[in-house]
């Protein structure tokens, strides 16, 4: 392969950077740029090197540190060096310009982790935990990414299949001997059992699809209510910024409006839609569409109504909504049964919660939130991809054939082939089975030097 480099730091001026050379020539290349007591390709691995850096025409480009990893004892399994500079955008794109003139090339996106992959370091599933584990916006989606590196679904899975695999020779053995009716070598009992316990596993690993996503992703929280109930005030209450226009005029959104923010720990992804009411306007029958679409994904819904005229939304899914009474700092001393908890204010003996969405009183819908959201232990095993998702349904459909044609005693050459499907399906999850296909559009999606 060839020797790749690339910055592995985020783009920007900082204290230090950190410019990554990978491939059999890595050693050898920084060492012809590096001036330090000792020559790189006499280093031991996994030690750190200062000195000086220069171009090809032998002017300094700045005082480093190298680090030397040697193959296979790296993150891409080659030759490695690591080159921690000043933090200098100059600085940075000075070193990447003398590596690729001194004969390295430039990385594509998630090259580094590829080639990873691809040296047996980290199964497709670990590597792709690598990409979710930099995007981690909460300790959560940290801690699932964490165990999904380090094989928390793969290693479970290749166990499984690793014994179907086993059993679904022996009974392609048998075919070959399909004269001698009376053969059987594969134990159908023993098939059965681990059918069933395959089935049991894929099932809870689709099912947990659902809150890893939302870990993942963001619990998506739908804003609804009629025009000019205070959905938009919410949004911006909620995230702490104008996200969305104010204005009391009926019909203002007409789009959905989308924003994250992190409330005890659990990333929620709220959308502002539009008012729903009976309109002419062409633009806002459209932003109703969007937020009748909006209110059908959203894990939960926040229906927001005006305390001071209700007028509360018909036909929503009632074990989705937390209802809450907006302006409530209007009826203060009005008679309405309200107290006041430290948080907030709150119907006495009503489950809908009364907030002021203009005064920030949210503190008892953040905590109805979170309840609502109940999202399992992030220490428990779960997929976070759709790709995953998508694999591991088709593995528990074709699983469940095989359970099927066991109870009707269908021959094994109908087994074979739902067999086959589903160690291909469990295959793709952690890159024994794929495409290159597949592999590019999922290391697209790295960052550059990842």
């Amino acid at each position: 392969m060839d020797t790749i480099c690339a910055i592995s730091t985020p783009y920007g001026s900082g204290g230090i950077a950190v410019v990554r050379v990978s491939g059999g020539e890595a050693i050898g290349l920084v060492d012809g740029l590096f001036r330090g007591r000792k020559a790189l390709t006499d280093a031991r691995g996994g030690t750190v090197h200062h000195g000086t850096l220069v171009s090809g025409d032998g002017e300094m480009i700045d005082e480093v540190l190298v680090s030397v990893f040697r193959a296979p004892h790296s993150f891409t399994g080659e030759d490695t060096v690591e080159i921690a500079c000043h933090g200098s955008l100059y600085i940075q794109q000075a070193i990447v310009r003398a590596l690729v003139d001194a004969g390295c090339r430039t990385a594509r996106a998630g090259e580094f982790t590829q080639r990873a992959f691809l040296n047996g370091k980290m199964d497709l599933s670990e590597a792709e935990a690598v990409a979710d584990l930099i995007a981690a916006q909460t300790k959560a989606s940290k801690d699932v990414a964490l165990r999904q590196l380090r094989g928390g679904v793969s290693s479970e899975l290749e166990q499984l299949r690793e014994r179907l695999l086993k059993l679904t020779s022996l009974i392609e053995l048998e075919l070959d001997f399909a004269d001698h009716e009376e053969l059987e070598f594969a134990d159908r009992g023993e098939l059965n059992a681990l059918a069933d316990e395959i089935a049991g596993k894929l099932q809870q690993l689709t099912e947990s699809f659902r809150a890893g996503n939302a870990i993942r992703n963001g619990v998506p929280v739908a804003i609804v209510g009629a025009t000019n109930a205070g959905k938009s005030t919410l949004l911006n209450a909620l995230v702490g910024e104008e996200r969305a226009i104010v204005s009391d005029i009926d019909g203002t959104t007409r789009d959905t409006v989308e924003d994250t923010v992190v409330i005890n720990g659990v990333l929620f992804r709220f959308i502002d839609t539009a008012g729903i009411r009976e309109t002419k306007d062409t633009i806002e029958q459209m932003g109703i569409e969007r937020s009748r679409r909006a209110i059908e994904q959203a894990q939960i819904i926040v229906e927001v109504i005006d305390s001071t005229k209700p007028q509360p939304m018909e036909g929503l899914p009632e074990e989705k909504v937390i209802r809450v009474m907006n302006k409530g700092d209007r009826l203060r001393g009005t008679g309405y049964g309200l107290r006041v908890t430290g948080y907030g204010l709150r119907v006495i003996g009503d489950s809908q919660l009364v907030i002021s969405a203009k005064l920030g009183e949210l503190g008892d819908l953040r905590e109805r939130l979170v309840e609502k959201a109940a999202l399992p232990s992030s220490e428990a095993t779960m997929i976070t991809s759709a790709r995953h998702y998508e694999a591991l349904s088709r593995g528990l459909e074709a699983i469940r054939r095989v359970k099927t044609g066991l109870a009707e005693g269908v021959s094994g050459e109908f087994l074979s082939m739902d067999l086959e499907e589903c160690l291909e399906a469990m295959g793709e999850v952690t890159g024994k089975i794929t495409s290159q296909e597949v592999l590019n559009t999922i290391f697209s999606k790295f960052c550059i030097g990842k």
